[in-house]
């Protein structure tokens, strides 16, 4: 795109109904006027990163133009479909170049030509897209070969996100069970409060990855 385009939706969620405005803005430097002019009214931001080509400079500018207006965003790793897609890469450069704290809230089940899913670190899951269609994903247990990386990257997510909150800090500290919904909910405040920003991944042209985001 070339301007910023517009669409509705009605979301339900938990019995209480918001009508959500959704603005596509253009991702070339030629139009950051656009992005410029769309950030001063949202209330969050679904930043799209390419995890074949990582953080690019406009990347970097368009954050920079979000940390103006103290906008909180999610990070979206897209395109894992694609030859070269590295997600963890692109998770370091997003740390490192945008000077941030990604938390890893998904990993990606394959890559390339393999990707077929994600694996859901709060809610212990594993989500396969059969078709290249939009549908509901099919829900499993963690593959037996991804049990050890799924393990080490929820325990460094409840570690992240208790470190927002005092009272999760104490229960993580002390080794006490942290509930999902206890995990939700501060991950809720930190995004909001720019504390930390949720990671997912996916493939927009395949429709794998859109129903979680």
């Amino acid at each position: 795109t070339i301007t910023s385009a517009a669409t509705t939706l009605d979301w339900k969620y938990r019995d209480q109904d918001y009508h959500v405005n959704i603005i596509d803005t253009p991702g070339h430097v030629d139009f950051t006027v656009e992005v410029n002019r769309s950030l001063r009214v949202l209330d969050g931001l679904v930043f799209l990163f390419s995890t074949v080509d990582g953080v690019e400079p406009q990347s970097e500018t368009n954050w920079r133009l979000a940390n103006n207006y103290s906008v909180s965003r999610i990070g979206f790793v897209n395109k894992m479909d694609r030859a070269g897609a590295d997600f963890h890469r692109t998770v370091d450069s997003i740390a490192h170049r945008l000077q941030t704290r990604p938390v890893v809230i998904q990993l990606p089940l394959g890559s390339e030509d393999s990707f077929r899913g994600v694996i859901d670190l709060i809610g212990e899951r594993a989500l396969v897209f059969e078709e290249d269609t939009p549908q509901i994903p099919i829900e499993g247990p963690v593959p037996e070969e991804m049990i050890e990386e799924f393990r080490s990257y929820r325990e460094l997510m409840v570690e992240r996100i208790a470190e927002t909150d005092d009272a999760l800090i104490l229960k993580y500290i002390e080794g006490e069970e942290i509930s999902k919904e206890e995990i939700k909910s501060a991950l809720r405040k930190a995004t909001i409060a720019y504390r930390l920003v949720p990671v997912m991944c996916g493939s927009a042209l395949q429709n794998r990855g859109i129903q979680p985001l």
